[in-house]
């Protein structure tokens, strides 16, 4: 327990600099780096013919994200499919059937990562660099850039444009996404994770069997898998073998790394609306405007919007560890029962190097903040244990994946105003702003989506041979496992209960489906929200105003989250991880 409450304590200490450094980044404010990357961003403008300082309006900046993200697709699609080729293919890789490259390509670019295959025996290095690794980079810059792009809308500094989607996204990879995984890579190699071009090594063991280590530029995409929060592992083991994660501290590393941006888009959120709010300010006063008092510390440091929503965060995320380290504690009877100690909890598929603490918080953590990445195998939790991670996807706003998580937590607010607006008979207002009939349609369009893709093809594959065929284990654990798989697929956060025999036609097809659906339908319809209310005049507080930068707000928001979860998903959950419980404790 102690070492749980240390590590979030450093990571609150790390993330508020970096989020004011991101804020920096977003409002096109001076940063250090400042003198060395517009040189670079410049060349890079001039080469792909950009105007920096031309504005896009949402329609434009979401045709942008899909128009440059579809083009990559194809290419990384053609290289998967020849890669066959004799160039950084030490170990003679095939090239993928057309079925698993769809899957793969789109799993990538959608920062999702889910993968139906093993990276040490489907992928050439090439493949791992022109494809995993630089998709991986320009996924999770693309998903940063419409953050910005929806902030930058709900602030309301301009009533034309919400930005320019390049000049969003090569700022983020020049001044974040590429130093920060230079460091973050280096780190790894000092501990132990590969970063080469040699072939795999055939070595003899202390028992005196041969063993394959699987050789290539390891560290380089570990870090950005977990900076950008991918998740896809360069060995099918992912970070449960120690080619990827050596050492607790390298598993620490990791744990930084994915939580870090996601946590610093939330303060970015709040000082970019608190820039917003103070301009408006700064007309003639109304009558019944309140009056303003000093900033608070917490306010000061995550701005007062960011604070209420950081705040909901954090009560999920540690209301999910707390359940799913006591769950493993408890051990599994199912194996007291054949003679196995069950005293240090249930270590079946954990390592020890990590143990039940440190395996908690890396499978809280992997899927509050959308990365996929597992140092243990999600299949042998426990029925709760393995809930946890389930349920933080179905919500996919548990911090979520970089931006995206707080763009999806923002609709819930949105949500949570307009039902306070109802109970009082007043017109729900945000960040200064009337929530009207065209926001509330297209937030609860956004959020239906995600429930949406996950039970209906749940539906589609319980109910389907193809998809039967696949599940490996009868009963609520085979449920189990087909929920979590499109859960994880539609909030492109891509681990798995991998019992699942997911590697087929039906599989590959139908999670690319959702993958591709669960990432770009809300993000267009978020940018489309942004659009609207940034047209609107602002509102200045009155007495009757909800306020949306307290504590009570983020209880309010914490209740609305659950209550939405449950409403969609608790039949299904009792009918896998909860009725496996019973089934094990009864």
């Amino acid at each position: 327990m102690v070492q749980l409450v240390l590590t979030l304590i450093i990571y609150l200490i790390l993330v508020i600099p970096v989020g004011r450094y991101l804020y920096h980044i977003a409002a096109g404010k001076h940063t250090f780096a400042d003198p060395v990357m517009d040189r670079v961003d410049g060349a890079i403008y001039k080469l792909g013919g950009v105007d920096p300082q031309k504005g896009m309006n949402w329609k434009q900046y979401a045709l942008a994200l899909l128009g440059t993200n579809a083009v990559m697709m194809t290419i990384g699609y053609v290289i998967l499919r020849i890669q066959s080729i004799p160039l950084l293919n030490p170990n003679g890789m095939q090239g993928m059937k057309s079925d698993l490259a769809f899957n793969t390509i789109i799993s990538f670019m959608t920062n999702t990562n889910l993968q139906h295959y093993s990276g040490e025996s489907s992928l050439s290095y090439l493949s791992q660099m022109l494809v995993i690794i630089f998709m991986m980079f320009v996924s999770a810059a693309s998903g940063y850039a419409a953050c910005v792009a929806f902030i930058r809308g709900l602030a309301g500094k301009t009533k034309d444009h919400v930005g320019n989607f390049f000049a969003d996204m090569v700022r983020i990879t020049t001044r974040v996404l590429l130093p920060f995984s230079l460091v973050g890579g280096l780190l790894l190699v000092w501990q132990g994770v590969p970063q080469n071009f040699s072939e795999n090594v055939v070595v003899q063991t202390l028992e005196g069997t041969y063993q394959v280590l699987g050789m290539g530029p390891v560290a380089a995409l570990e870090i950005i898998k977990h900076l950008g929060t991918n998740g896809g592992g360069f060995f099918g083991a992912n970070s449960a073998t120690p080619m990827e994660n050596p050492t607790i501290l390298s598993n620490l590393i990791e744990l930084y790394s994915m939580m870090l941006l996601p946590g610093a888009c939330v303060i970015t959120f709040g000082k970019m609306v608190g820039d917003g709010r103070l301009q408006h300010q700064k007309t003639p006063a109304q009558e019944n405007m309140l009056p303003t008092h000093p900033e608070s510390i917490t306010a000061r440091l995550f701005g007062k919007e960011g604070r209420s929503i950081f705040l909901a965060m954090g009560i999920l995320f540690l209301v999910g560890l707390s359940l799913c380290y006591w769950a493993e504690l408890q051990g599994n009877p199912a194996l007291a029962q054949i003679g196995l100690s069950q005293s240090a909890g249930s270590m079946e598929g954990k390592e020890v190097r990590f143990g039940i603490a440190q395996s908690a918080l890396f499978t809280t953590v992997t899927t509050s903040f959308t990365t996929g990445t597992v140092n243990n195998m999600h299949d042998t939790l426990t029925p709760l244990g393995g809930m946890v991670p389930m349920l933080h996807m179905m919500l996919n706003c548990v911090f979520g994946g970089k931006g995206v998580g707080l763009m999806n937590m923002i609709l819930y607010a949105i949500l949570a105003v307009f039902i306070c607006g109802l109970m009082v008979g007043r017109t729900p207002e945000y960040l200064g702003k009337k929530i009207e009939g065209r926001e509330m349609k297209l937030t609860a369009l956004a959020i239906i989506i995600h429930p949406l893709l996950i039970l209906s093809f749940t539906a589609l594959a319980v109910t389907t041979s193809a998809g039967q065929a696949g599940v490996t284990n009868p009963g609520f654990h085979g449920l189990s496992q087909v929920l979590y798989e499109y859960a994880s697929s539609a909030a492109n956060n891509g681990s798995g209960f991998e019992g699942l025999a997911d590697n087929s036609y039906f599989w590959n097809m139908t999670t690319g489906i959702v993958m591709f659906l669960g990432r770009y339908l809300p993000i267009v319809i978020q940018l489309a929200i942004a659009g609207s209310l940034m047209k609107k005049n602002y509102i200045n507080e009155s007495a009757g105003t909800l306020q949306t930068s307290t504590a009570s707000f983020a209880v309010i928001l914490v209740f609305v989250v659950y209550i939405f979860a449950a409403l969609t998903f608790f039949p299904a959950l009792a009918l896998g991880p909860i009725a496996e419980h019973l089934t094990l404790w009864g």
